[in-house]
């Protein structure tokens, strides 16, 4: 009877004992919300001892990438461990309970901090940490980085950007708080490219630390990413191109008139619009000037010097039909004088009929003189119409080799 007594209160000895929650461990590690001390100093056995942070940053979202402010939004996810020698527990003692999430008040934290941040963050902080048996403390953060970025835009729209996010502590000194990355810099990479969401085609991110020129010690992720050019070429590039063949087209039309002038004056508007538009896309305070810009210049100059180019012909044509108008002014005059003639010789009965027939005479030899000048253009003419060749020649060959040396410059890869 007795030894039945004995199993049946071990029994429910034992079944008491599974029965853990975690309010005990927190009882046995005594951590309360009174118990400031542990949020309040670094945890350390030893303060000459520094404490480790272990960091490791995940690009989660390129969200926008602005070149008139030089500033780069991403959305990031950074995971901090520690060690905390006061939080330690057995976890035989408790049912095998290895790890436990606690209110992110009642530990210390290290103030990482990212040194390009240009603006607050605003999402909603992660209210709990993770605390193991064997003292090491887990913090995962999520927040959205607007950050500033120093952009090379030289070969924009096919530029690659590469922009730092510092990770610091502004509080403590190298000799108190060290930080360790995780991973190194394929893993991140690898890890990144598999969540990233983005706009923008990411190649790869870096990690290193910064040589301790001062008491701060920092971890630096580059970012490393090219732009999607698709919209630019479609929207920018190729419209650029298609005024300039109506350009090339206009020599095609005729030079007298003022259609031809016309027609190249909008088309060098049309560009000039497009000039405009990149003005807002481009930050001003820029030290090169980007190819774009020099794309768009170049195009534009090429199509005023092709507008010049008509102005000067059609004066050329004008200044042979001044010429004409002229002679034509003076066969009217030659006209009258020869019906003046003609009177004065209708009065000399006798010698008329020799008179008519030296008129007649006459008159056919000049018929045919002025229509075989008819026929044969002026001699300014002549040379405008030389000129024109010359310069389409002149024109197609310097707009071709433009062409090849600005999109050979943007394709070239960078050293």
């Amino acid at each position: 009877m007795k030894t039945v007594v004995l199993a049946l209160m071990v029994l429910v000895v034992v079944s008491q004992g599974t029965n853990v929650s975690y309010e005990d461990v927190l009882k046995h590690l005594n951590l309360t919300k009174t118990k400031e001390l542990y949020s309040m100093i670094r945890p350390v056995k030893d303060y000459r001892e520094p404490t480790r942070v272990y960091l490791e940053m995940l690009l989660l979202a390129v969200l926008d990438v602005r070149e008139m402010d030089q500033t780069f939004v991403s959305f990031i996810q950074i995971y901090m461990k520690w060690e905390h020698p006061h939080i330690c527990w057995d976890p035989d003692q408790f049912d095998g309970l290895y790890k436990m999430r606690v209110p992110a008040d009642l530990l210390w934290k290290p103030d990482v901090t990212i040194e390009e941040m240009l603006e607050k963050d605003n999402s909603v902080p992660n209210p709990f940490i993770t605390i193991q048996w064997n003292g090491y403390v887990t913090q995962t953060r999520e927040l959205m980085v607007v950050s500033s970025c120093k952009m090379n835009i030289y070969k924009f729209p096919f530029d690659t950007q590469s922009c730092t996010l510092s990770l610091s502590s502004m509080a403590y000194p190298v000799e108190e708080l060290r930080f360790e990355f995780y991973k190194d810099s394929e893993m991140v990479t690898e890890m990144t490219r598999q969540r990233i969401q983005s706009d923008w085609q990411f190649m790869n991110m870096t990690v290193q630390y910064r040589p301790q020129l001062s008491q701060k010690q920092s971890v630096i992720y580059t970012i490393t990413m090219k732009r999607n050019q698709g919209v630019f070429i479609t929207n920018f590039l190729v419209p650029i191109m298609f005024l300039y063949c109506l350009d090339l087209a206009s020599f095609l039309m005729s030079d007298s008139g003022g259609e031809k002038v016309s027609f190249k004056v909008t088309v060098l508007l049309a560009v000039t619009v497009m000039q405009l538009l990149l003005n807002e896309m481009l930050p001003s305070s820029s030290d090169v000037v980007p190819l774009i810009a020099v794309y768009c210049i170049g195009m534009f100059g090429l199509m005023m010097i092709n507008l010049l180019e008509t102005i000067l012909v059609m004066y050329l044509i004008e200044k042979d039909s001044a010429s004409e108008l002229l002679s034509m002014a003076k066969e009217e005059q030659r006209g009258e004088l020869m019906e003046e003639s003609k009177s004065l010789e209708k009065l000399l009965d006798a010698l008329s009929e020799a008179v008519k027939a030296l008129s007649l005479l006459l008159s056919r030899k000049e018929e045919r003189k002025r229509r075989k000048e008819e026929r044969k253009p002026g001699y300014w003419t002549r040379v405008a119409r030389k000129l024109d060749i010359i310069f389409f020649f002149v024109y197609v060959t310097v707009s071709a080799v433009f062409l090849v040396v600005i999109f050979s410059k943007w394709t070239k890869e960078d050293e």
